[in-house]
């Protein structure tokens, strides 16, 4: 028998693709220093921890297909810190954002629709919109202009009859990049004037150095256009417990995407549980978390902006950088530094960013650099890195000298 032809055709994640490498290198006592990933290693929250460990549940039951309807009320107390007010009838419980965006996309879209995203975008857009039967649209920002959001004038050249959205990541993966008020207001301008759905994954907002964040639920003018995307899997260090959130005011899409979480059931009861706990622990957890971050940004960019011939910038948030080396291929150089190099025992594992483009061509030289080491393991990775791009750089020489003289 054979598997199906979308099943086959789903683009894999690059994010893990070189795992089977990684895995090779751990079974021959490599150790490996994961900058591929968004796995943060700050511990989550102890109290909310201690709050799963007290429960004496005899029956874990389901529970509301939109989620607990106290954490909801929790969620949109913690909106307001940004002025958001928001009903609890306005969110929706999700099993991770990845199930808030495919309700999402679902919701808003038909297949053969097209979004206009830009690019770079968190890579695993792409297989959620091809589950959906979208076409994507990019529309290119550059690590030259520090990834800033492409113009209006960009995004309205990329309309056509079948586009009907926007997706943004803000602040961005895999770009670090927080776009300003401004800008947003900008092109809630267009969302408006062509009728098209606006969709903001804001999963990172509470991780911005430089700048302030600014939510797209601010804006009244598009109050029915827009659909934020947000979990606390990275801002709780909570990623296992498979909790995010879809918010919108629109309740024609609200009660589409009720649908698809009733097919579903319910989310999960342990992760809404430590999800609460985590929003009543935030006030005093997220200052040193975020202060964590900033010194590892700013230690990391000192150390890729002294490395030669490596392109990088100082990303304003989140814990990514893109990063353009001095290769020829990150696929390649990715690979080989999972199966030919290792300094004193230690590797480093990285995301090529071709993955994370349509125009894949444009990342052929990037990587994406999560820095969720702590500074003395993120100062082992960037040693590791800045002898591996000498090493590959000489052995990738000689191959090309040995060819010549061939």
């Amino acid at each position: 028998m054979k598997s199906s032809t979308r099943g086959q055709e789903l683009t894999q994640s690059p994010i893990r693709s070189l795992i089977p490498f990684a895995r090779k290198a751990k079974e021959n006592g490599i150790e490996i220093l994961h900058l591929n990933i968004g796995q943060p290693d700050i511990p989550t929250p102890e109290a909310a921890l201690d709050r799963v460990r007290s429960l004496h549940d005899e029956v874990i039951r389901y529970g509301a297909s939109e989620g607990m309807l106290s954490l909801r009320k929790r969620v949109c107390q913690y909106y307001s810190k940004f002025d958001i007010d928001i009903d609890t009838s306005d969110i929706m419980v999700t099993t991770g954002a990845s199930e808030a965006i495919q309700f999402s996309l679902f919701s808003c879209f038909d297949p053969g629709d097209q979004i206009i995203l830009p690019e770079p975008f968190y890579a695993n857009y792409l297989g959620y919109t091809q589950m959906s039967g979208i076409q994507i649209v990019p529309v290119t920002s550059t690590l030259d202009e520090q990834f800033e959001l492409p113009s209006t004038e960009a995004f309205y050249n990329c309309i056509t009859e079948r586009t009907k959205g926007i997706f943004l990541c803000n602040p961005g993966n895999p770009t670090g990049k927080l776009y300003s008020r401004e800008s947003l207001i900008r092109l809630a301008k267009l969302v408006k004037e062509e009728n098209l759905f606006l969709i903001v994954d804001e999963v990172y907002r509470e991780f911005c150095y430089d700048g302030d964040f600014y939510s797209v639920l601010n804006i009244e003018s598009i109050r029915d256009n827009v659909i934020v995307i947000d979990s606390i899997s990275k801002v709780f260090s909570s990623c296992g417990a498979r909790i995010g959130y879809v918010a919108t005011r629109n309740k024609t899409l609200k009660n589409s995407m009720l649908r698809y979480a009733q097919l579903r059931l319910c989310p999960p009861h342990f992760g809404q549980i430590l999800a609460e706990a985590c929003y009543d622990a935030c006030d005093e957890y997220l200052p040193d978390v975020k202060k964590e971050y900033n010194e590892r940004r700013l230690y990391l960019y000192d150390r890729l902006s002294n490395m030669p011939g490596v392109k990088t910038y100082l990303p304003p948030a989140a814990f990514y950088n893109v990063v353009e080396l001095p290769i020829d291929d990150a696929e390649i150089f990715c690979k080989w530094m999972l199966t030919e190099f290792q300094l004193d025992g230690k590797t480093v594992m990285m995301s090529p960013c071709d993955g994370f483009y349509i125009n894949t061509s444009l990342g052929k030289k990037q990587v994406r650099i999560a820095y969720v080491l702590e500074k003395d393991k993120l100062s082992l990775a960037m040693d590791c890195l800045e002898a591996g791009l000498v090493a590959y750089n000489k052995v990738h020489q000689l191959a090309q000298s040995g060819q010549a003289n061939a």
